[in-house]
């Protein structure tokens, strides 16, 4: 499990969770098993895990553990697998978002700027749309929003426009086909730049936002009076939207105005008043973990 992935904010997680021996827990992205496994640890005979994760490597880290039930599918469709194994309330929700260690290390998955590779990026391989069909397809408002919104590329239009006019004469199907062709235009630090527009890719093939959206709203159905859910998220607009979904039960941001108080029944107990962060131990250990923010909120 540690050299798929390292869990980030593993103990602040578990913490966060307060998980019951007898409860019933949902990891929505398994990865490694390594939140999976503190999880179990912690329940007892009767308590059941639910796992998903949407790509098929994960499911070689599953345990020997008839207290773990695996569901390879995405976290979007939460409520639905739940009912099916005839859940309907459950007392912890769990997800850490964005994308393992195995996935930037397999330069097969076209995940890294590091590694020739094709131009991938799907964490579902049942799923069509690649990376490289976003390049050649999307059109260039789509490509200039897409890099702006997901990749906060500087130079987003001048990226898009380039990719419009360059992709007439070349089609890039692999990494270094792709980063050969932006080459023109690529700004300031290299690596950077690359990993910010491989960031916007990732999130546009894999529907993050999307996907992320439609789990939390069926955060409140499923969880039980009490009962907890836990989000770690690497990306400022993640970040947002959980922080705004706690809060105040939608994704739009709304300006504190004290002459207007807010009516609405509150869904959610706020754990977490600030993101928990990585201590320096950690970051030591783990130089991904500097992006991760946990969120962890109570059901009223």
């Amino acid at each position: 499990m540690t050299n798929y992935h390292i869990p980030v904010l593993y103990h602040e997680t578990l913490n966060g969770l307060v998980v019951k021996p007898d409860g019933v827990y949902v990891d929505c992205t398994f990865g490694g098993g390594g939140h999976s496994k503190g999880i179990l640890g912690s329940l007892g005979p009767n308590g059941r895990l639910f796992a998903f994760d949407q790509d098929a490597d994960a499911q070689k880290n599953i345990p020997d553990d008839d207290r773990i039930i695996f569901i390879a599918q995405n976290f979007r469709h939460l409520q639905r697998m739940l009912r099916l194994h005839k859940v309907t309330a459950v007392d912890g929700i769990l997800a850490d978002l964005g994308v393992s260690s195995h996935q930037f290390d397999e330069g097969g998955r076209g995940f890294s700027t590091r590694f020739a590779g094709p131009l991938d990026m799907r964490m579902d391989q049942r799923q069509s749309l690649t990376a490289a069909d976003i390049i050649l397809q999307y059109s260039e408002p789509e490509l200039h929003k897409l890099f702006e919104q997901y990749g906060e590329v500087t130079n987003s239009k001048t990226l898009a426009r380039h990719i419009v006019q360059e992709r007439k004469h070349q089609q890039p199907q692999t990494i270094e086909q792709f980063k050969a062709l932006i080459a023109p235009v690529v700004k300031r630090n290299p690596n950077k730049y690359l990993a910010q527009v491989f960031q916007a890719l990732r999130i546009g093939v894999n529907d993050e936002m999307g996907s992320l959206k439609e789990m939390l709203q069926q955060v409140p159905a499923v969880l039980k009076p009490g009962g907890r859910v836990a989000i770690i998220t690497f990306h400022s607009i993640e970040d947002r939207i959980v922080k705004n979904f706690f809060r105040q039960g939608s994704f739009d941001d709304r300006p504190d105005n004290p002459f207007m108080p807010d009516t609405k029944e509150a869904v959610f107990r706020i754990i977490t008043k600030k993101p928990v962060t990585a201590g320096e131990e950690e970051l030591k250990k783990n130089s991904r973990s500097r992006s991760a923010k946990l969120r962890v909120a109570e059901k009223v």
